[in-house]
């Protein structure tokens, strides 16, 4: 199970690029996502879109990119009127959009192989996983939960279980490399998702990934070592680490998973812009630059991590200066050897 990913990275040299933001891409693309189940919307509307931003990310140098199923929920689609057949078949639906760009992209390589001398596009033929995302229970509910962590004392981890638990099962089944359990804001739901792999006997290795708004805790003030050994007690989890969160925070996170965890570590922050959940928008101005996000990436990988992408607010060109940083760095080790 642990070998996929170590595998993966002894391919790439080390380290390993993941793509940038999905929703921003796909309103930039003339995607409305003014809907409680934001880009997953697009699965029924656009597809067309998720699969362009999939191969804008594969054509800016992403190693892995991760399926538009973040707020994709049977219980969502069902609010929407789909019923549960036709929810199931959207979830499957994720994994295959981001497979087809997988092999467009292939494609491209192979034709391109002669040297057309396109240097807008990265195209070259490499090892791409394709990670399903699982979106929080709190993304579900489309209220900015998933930024808090407090889902109430009703809520159990029996409750979280048989919430995720369908969804789980057919995106494990679709075609999936990988699991990603993303945007994780506290203790119960990582206890949640660690017994749902051990019971459903998921065939998949998976990540976690918690989001942080101190650089200490988690978003609902669990203690990150706390959750990060969570994931680590787990022998279905084969990478632990943080998203969404703002660059600044990633430094002092890195250190506190080093303490606790053996496994690869993932990285993908967010843009360092604010989200105003009653809005429902990002704060202007409030981010760093693609050039200071990229800077912070070397210390990362010299910190420890070994799966570097961006989450809210990241580009295709955000990645694209993560894969030339990262490249540059293997070219330089290689250099010296």
């Amino acid at each position: 199970m642990s070998s996929l990913i170590a595998d993966f990275l002894r391919q790439t040299g080390g380290t390993a690029v993941i793509d940038g933001g999905l929703a921003t891409e796909l309103e930039r693309h003339g995607a409305d996502l003014n809907d409680p189940l934001w880009s997953a919307r697009c699965l029924f509307s656009s597809p067309h879109l998720i699969r362009q931003v999939h191969l804008d990310y594969l054509e800016n140098g992403a190693d892995i990119i991760i399926t538009a199923s973040y707020q994709a929920t049977i219980q969502g689609f069902k609010a929407k009127g789909f019923s549960d057949e036709e929810s199931e078949a959207l979830l499957r639906r994720s994994v295959e959009i981001a497979c087809e760009a997988r092999d467009v992209y292939y494609e491209r390589c192979d034709s391109c192989s002669s040297g057309d001398g396109d240097i807008a596009r990265i195209l070259k033929r490499r090892p791409i996983l394709v990670a399903a995302s699982v979106g929080s229970y709190g993304a579900h509910l489309a209220d900015g939960s998933e930024y808090s962590g407090n889902y109430g004392d009703a809520i159990t981890v029996e409750t979280l279980k048989d919430f995720h638990r369908r969804r789980v099962q057919i995106l494990a089944d679709s075609g999936a490399d990988l699991l990603a359990f993303e945007t994780v804001p506290n203790k119960i739901e990582a206890k949640a998702y660690a017994q749902l792999l051990e019971e459903e006997e998921i065939k998949i290795p998976a990540w976690f990934s918690f989001n942080s708004k101190d650089g200490i805790n988690v978003v609902s003030g669990d203690s990150v070592e706390e959750c990060s050994f969570i994931a680590e007690s787990c022998n279905k989890v084969v990478a632990v680490g943080m998203n969404c969160t703002p660059p600044r925070f990633i430094h002092d996170l890195i250190v506190l998973l080093k303490k606790v965890t053996t496994k690869p570590i993932v990285i993908y922050p967010n843009s360092g812009e604010t989200y105003d959940a009653d809005q429902k928008e990002w704060v202007q101005n409030t981010g760093v630059t693609d050039e200071d996000f990229v800077s912070y990436v070397n210390k990362w990988c010299e910190l420890g991590a070994s799966l570097v992408g961006g989450c809210c607010r990241t580009t295709p060109a955000t990645i694209r200066g993560i894969y030339r940083t990262l490249s540059n760095n293997q070219s330089a080790i290689l250099a010296t050897k």
